[in-house]
């Protein structure tokens, strides 16, 4: 593994996830991005998709949101996002 992410995404009223991970994959509005160890800092605004998390074990956590946004520097990286709506009527 190239590295490890301190990983926080937050809802608007509880933490979704928060841990170490080997991954972040996120839909941002320029399109899917992926962080990995040490990549350059960014600020970017979420559109509706999933971020996912792969964790230090290789799982996989999956988290549909409607927007957002993420930041990342010095390998910490922090999501604030609006979580979808997963019960569909």
């Amino acid at each position: 593994m190239a590295g490890a992410l301190t990983v926080d995404i937050v809802g608007p009223d509880r933490i979704l996830w928060s841990g170490t991970a080997e991954r972040v994959i996120a839909p941002s509005v320029e399109g899917e991005i992926g962080l990995l160890a040490n990549h350059e800092p960014i600020l970017s605004l979420l559109r509706s998709g999933t971020v996912r998390v792969r964790g230090e074990s290789g799982d996989w956590s999956e988290f549909p949101i409607k927007s957002g946004f993420v930041s990342f520097d010095h390998n910490i990286v922090n999501i604030v996002a609006e979580p979808a709506d997963t019960h569909e009527d």
